[in-house]
């Protein structure tokens, strides 16, 4: 049997990481700046990961959700305490995707409507509602296409205020920092803004922080940076450091039902251990202040290179846009610096690290960089 061939693939095969640090099957060493799709949050095999899930697996991999699973509870204390969110409730999943599919159930349950709003280059993951609201038509599918979603500028607020003054729109969902979309950031006045007007239309705001959340833009969440409280906040990625984990924070506003939603291998035992070890290591290791601190350096050092159109970001989520495309640049990256980077689109580089990205390695990669331009 073949593998069903949907993604383009560099002839690099990856079989050990450790820290920023990944190896290929020939020995290779790779300064790892992209963290697998922001996934890697507190560094490729930490032992205190490594310990937490080698022990888990060892006594109980998984039960249904039938039963109690106290490390679940145990996930939705820590969670809050760390995020400033412990009067919000905890729904834990698999993915991003499924995150957003439940947010938007969630939001259409509580004021019975069907009509969402996302941003132009909007990402939010590929299945049902999550690939609708993800401004892309060359991955929504003629059963996706429903006719839910409109799509507005971002930062554009009178153009919002006027879709919500319909009194239809069930919820407005928002990257705080895009990432497929390229590294675009909201404003402070455009969220506060459109708080104020989901509160006076009854719609629901829910924030996207799958990507760009768990101390990326160095704070907790990146709506952190706007002063802005979101009724349903969604995550992934970080969260379980590579063990496939997802959550949804719901507003005290929103009344559970049983039935309501559900999930078979959401919160797990095995994926609980991954959670609270990722969380241990995020406040020991002080990675949410390492991610602004060093992510700062980065912008203000990337901002000297006379190459790069335009640099965006916060914390460790950048984006460095060329007028030209970036696909030779990358691949001299990767291939001549030994440097993994992502993209957005043809012309924006993105740079999405582990959350341990040290002084030393970030200097490591800008004289890199700089030798793969030069």
């Amino acid at each position: 049997m073949n593998l069903y061939d949907v993604y383009p693939l560099f002839d690099i095969n990856i079989v050990k990481g450790k820290g920023c640090h990944v190896w290929d099957d020939k020995g290779q060493e790779y300064l790892d700046l992209y963290g697998g799709h922001a996934v890697i949050s507190i560094g490729h095999a930490h032992p205190h990961y490594v310990e937490m899930i080698s022990n888990q697996v060892a006594q109980l991999g998984f039960y249904s959700n039938s039963v109690i699973n106290k490390l679940q509870q145990e996930v939705a204390n820590r969670l809050g305490e760390q995020s400033g969110y412990d009067d919000y409730q905890l729904f834990l999943i698999n993915s991003g995707a499924e995150a957003n599919e439940n947010a938007l159930k969630l939001a259409s349950f509580y004021n019975g409507r069907t009509r969402i709003l996302s941003v132009e280059k909007a990402f939010h993951g590929r299945t049902s509602l999550a690939v609708e609201v993800t401004h892309n038509p060359k991955i929504i599918a003629p059963i996706n296409a429903n006719g839910h979603v409109t799509y507005l500028p971002i930062n554009d607020l009178p153009a919002w205020e006027k879709e919500l003054a319909k009194g239809d729109v069930c919820a407005v969902i928002i990257e705080c920092i895009q990432g497929v979309g390229g590294i675009r950031l909201v404003t402070p006045e455009f969220m506060q803004g459109l708080r104020a007007a989901c509160d006076k239309y009854n719609t629901v705001l829910i924030c996207d922080e799958i990507q760009c959340g768990y101390g990326r833009s160095g704070k907790f969440f990146a709506h952190q940076h706007t002063g802005i409280r979101p009724d349903i906040i969604t995550m992934a990625k970080g969260i379980g450091n590579g063990f496939p984990m997802g959550g949804v924070l719901i507003s005290p506003k929103f009344t559970p039902e049983y039935g309501q939603l559900g999930t078979t291998f959401g919160g797990n035992h095995l994926a609980c251990s991954a959670a609270i070890a990722v969380l241990d290591v995020i406040k020991q290791d002080k990675l949410v202040e390492n991610a602004a601190k060093v992510g700062a350096y980065l912008l203000d050092e990337l901002k000297k290179f006379p190459q790069i159109k335009e640099v965006r970001g916060q914390g460790l989520m950048i984006g460095m846009e060329f007028e030209q495309p970036i696909k030779d640049i990358r691949r001299k990256l990767l291939f001549e610096q030994k440097v993994f980077t992502g993209v957005s689109g043809t012309n924006v580089i993105r740079l999405l690290p582990p959350l341990c990205l040290s002084m030393e390695e970030a200097k490591e990669f800008l004289k890199r960089f700089k030798e793969t331009l030069s």
